[in-house]
C-alpha cells in the first residue's frame, strides 16, 4: 500500500515522479484532504488543460516490475473534456506502456497499449462510472495476459506481447480530468 496518509497536504505526492504523454501542459499533482478517502487524504491531478491528447502521469519511483496486481480507488471529480482515471503498468517511459482507465463521461473502462505516444485499444467494457463517487479499478499483468476489474468485478482480459519486460507503475489521467486516487495497492507477482 502507498502511504498517502503520511504525505504532506498541498504538496506533490512523495515517492512519485511526473511526466506527460501527448501535448499540452504537464499534470499538476498534489495531496489533498478528502474525508471520504480511506486515509482522509488522496492524490489528485488538478490541472485542467483541455488539450484532448494530454495524459498526465504520476510515476511511482521505487518500483519496476513486469508481473503485478495493482488495485486502487479513484474518484472522477471534474472535467468537461474528460473525467478519466487510470493505472499504467510496464511503463518504459512517458510514451510506452499499458493503461487501464475508467471514464465517467463516457461510462466505460478501456485497456490500451501506448507505443511511441500512440494509444491503441486492446479491450473494453461499457458500464456506469458515477462521477464524484469512489470506484475501484484493478489491473493484473501476468506475462502476455492482462485482466481488468472495476468495483471488484472482473470485466475482461486481453492478451498482448508488446511490453514484456519490467517497467514502472503510474497513476494516469486525460485532458482536463480532475481525478483523485487512494487505497493504492501494488503487489508483484512471480
Amino acid at each position: 500500500m502507498i502511504a498517502i496518509d503520511r504525505m504532506t497536504l498541498g504538496s506533490p505526492p512523495a515517492g512519485f515522479g511526473f511526466a506527460r504523454t501527448g501535448r499540452g501542459a504537464d499534470g499538476e499533482w498534489s495531496v489533498v484532504a478528502d474525508p471520504t478517502a480511506a486515509a482522509g487524504r488522496a492524490i489528485e491531478q488538478t490541472g485542467t488543460d483541455r488539450t484532448d491528447y494530454r495524459f498526465p502521469l504520476a510515476i511511482h519511483e521505487s518500483l519496476s516490475v513486469a508481473n503485478l496486481d495493482v488495485k486502487l480507488r479513484f474518484k472522477a471529480v471534474a472535467g468537461k473534456i474528460d473525467q478519466a482515471a487510470g493505472i499504467a503498468v510496464r511503463l518504459q517511459d512517458a510514451d510506452n506502456y499499458y493503461v487501464a482507465r475508467a471514464n465517467a463521461l463516457e461510462n466505460n473502462v478501456r485497456f490500451y497499449r501506448v507505443v511511441h505516444g500512440r494509444r491503441e485499444q486492446l479491450g473494453g467494457a461499457d458500464l456506469r462510472v458515477t462521477p464524484n463517487e469512489w470506484h475501484r479499478l484493478g489491473l493484473r499483468a501476468e506475462g502476455e495476459r492482462f485482466t481488468i476489474s472495476h468495483d471488484g468485478k472482473t470485466l475482461f482480459s486481453a492478451t498482448d506481447g508488446t511490453f514484456t519486460e519490467a517497467g514502472g507503475v503510474a497513476l494516469w489521467t486525460k485532458a482536463d480530468s480532475v481525478s483523485r486516487f487512494d487505497a493504492i495497492s501494488i503487489t508483484p507477482l512471480p
